[in-house]
């Protein structure tokens, strides 16, 4: 199973309604993004106000505090920690010093030049009260809007500065500034609702807004939301490349979103499809591993013609294993998550479909269990290439040594989490799945290249041989 997730980043602007209410519809569509924290900050004459907490958005958010959230603009975040500990000072938004107005920002993503200009900002006399890369970002708008004097040249000239994968929603006054990184890493895309316009990590967080899509925020792009219009649009200089995320496509957004124009489900969908011409395997049943795999699974139950068997039950108020922060409770959660059908393995052989294999400890167990139902073979089919890199980009996977795949090949996974075999999906096979050219999307976790330079890669990479 897979990795971590990032956040999910909200923000309305309005005309002659309140913004809480689609924030919170739209945050409860990106749950899945983020699930230790969720915060909002909406503007009302020149007022500020934020509310935010631990926990997922119905346990922070009652109506009493979303009625405190008074005005027509707001921005919203689900946190899921990658740079940064758990504490409530790196819940967001966090609220900074915009010159002499108060301003709320919210990210997705992360910086991999984070220790740097944290160092910078220190240096010249900021202080930082928490310790992730979000306020880093912020403070670097705020230091150079205090040169420019205007917003949105402050963020262009801060994104030079801000390497990494990110997408950013800030809200200044009455007006949401919506910003993605020069490379698109992290997604964001722009649409309408009633009475106004929004932006959103994902598609499906504006429809159940009861909003429509308009097209993806550019790479580069800094989107200025006012008086529910989109007032103007800019971009940062040098902008044009891409490296969309790959891990969008094959795990982390909903099955109903659609990111850079490729649906998710039908992406997942051909991936499965593909594996079943490069992997096939002589088996009874296919089971996918609940919920993010079953697409994949489909597809290879089309393409091998065995049947398809929902063999494992998905406990739904258990949250995603990857994006828990802590490994012991991802083992346990897994345990509770998932319960096999009696009788369904019992005597079969099964072929086992997942959608990404990064640390194995959480296939492991499944795999466990879908032995002890009964089955007399396991083969694993996974719809990605093996992890074999960390990520810098927003993805909790920084250390070489907690990945399954990192010196290892097919037959020594297979051997680890007990199964018959396993077979990834090829490099080919998942590029031409999703639709875009190699050059378009960040792969640097299966190839260990990036679409940019990583100043503490060679660091990092050195300190974790040390460690074994």
């Amino acid at each position: 199973m897979p990795p971590h997730e990032f956040c999910g980043i909200v923000g309305v602007s309005l005309q002659g309604k309140g913004a809480a209410p689609y924030l919170y519809r739209g945050l409860r569509a990106l749950q899945h993004r983020g699930q230790e924290a969720s915060g909002m900050a909406t503007a009302s004459h020149g007022v500020l106000h934020v509310r935010k907490g631990s926990g997922l958005v119905h346990e922070v958010f009652n109506q009493d505090l979303l009625d405190s959230l008074r005005g027509s603009t707001g921005i919203g975040h689900n946190r899921y920690p990658t740079t940064g500990s758990s504490d409530i000072e790196n819940v967001q938004p966090i609220v900074f010093k915009l010159g002499t107005e108060e301003a709320a920002l919210g990210a997705n993503g992360d910086l991999v030049n984070f220790d740097r200009i944290r160092h910078r900002l220190q240096a010249q006399g900021v202080d930082l009260l928490g310790n992730a890369d979000t306020e880093t970002m912020a403070q670097t708008i705020a230091l150079e809007y205090r040169r420019t004097r205007d917003v949105e040249a402050a963020i262009r000239r801060a994104s030079v500065e801000l390497v990494g994968g990110y997408s950013v929603v800030m809200l200044v006054g009455n007006r949401v500034f919506a910003f993605r990184d020069p490379l698109g890493m992290r997604p964001l895309v722009f649409g309408t609702v009633e009475g106004g316009v929004a932006v959103a990590s994902e598609s499906v967080a504006l429809e159940l807004m009861g909003g429509t899509t308009v097209r993806d925020v550019l790479p580069g792009e800094v989107l200025v939301l006012e008086k529910g219009q989109l007032a103007r649009t800019s971009r940062v200089p040098n902008s044009g490349s891409r490296a969309h995320c790959m891990f969008e496509w094959v795990y982390f957004s909903r099955p109903d979103s659609i990111v850079e124009g490729q649906s998710v489900y039908d992406v997942r969908h051909r991936i499965g499809l593909r594996l079943a011409k490069e992997s096939p395997a002589e088996v009874d049943i296919v089971v996918p591993v609940p919920d993010s795999a079953r697409p994949q699974a489909l597809g290879f139950a089309e393409g091998t013609g065995v049947p398809y068997a929902e063999a494992l039950i998905k406990n739904r108020f258990v949250e995603r294993t990857f994006i828990i922060p802590d490994q012991k409770r991802r083992e346990f959660e897994v345990r509770v998550k998932l319960h096999p059908v009696p009788g369904l393995l019992k005597g079969k052989r099964v072929a086992l479909v997942d959608d990404s294999i990064v640390r194995g400890t959480t296939l492991r167990e499944i795999v466990g269990m879908v032995r002890a139902a009964g089955a007399t073979k396991v083969e694993v089919r996974v719809g990605c290439p093996p992890i074999i890199a960390p990520c810098y980009f927003g993805i909790d996977m920084k250390e070489r040594r907690e990945l399954i795949a990192h010196e290892r090949n097919e037959d020594d996974v297979a051997r680890l989490i007990g199964a018959d075999s396993v077979h990834y999906l090829s490099m080919p096979g998942l590029v031409e799945s999703i639709g875009h050219s190699p050059d378009a999307l960040c792969l640097g976790c299966l190839t260990g290249r990036y679409p940019l330079e990583v100043p503490e890669e060679r660091h990092r990479f050195q300190k974790s041989l040390a460690e074994f």
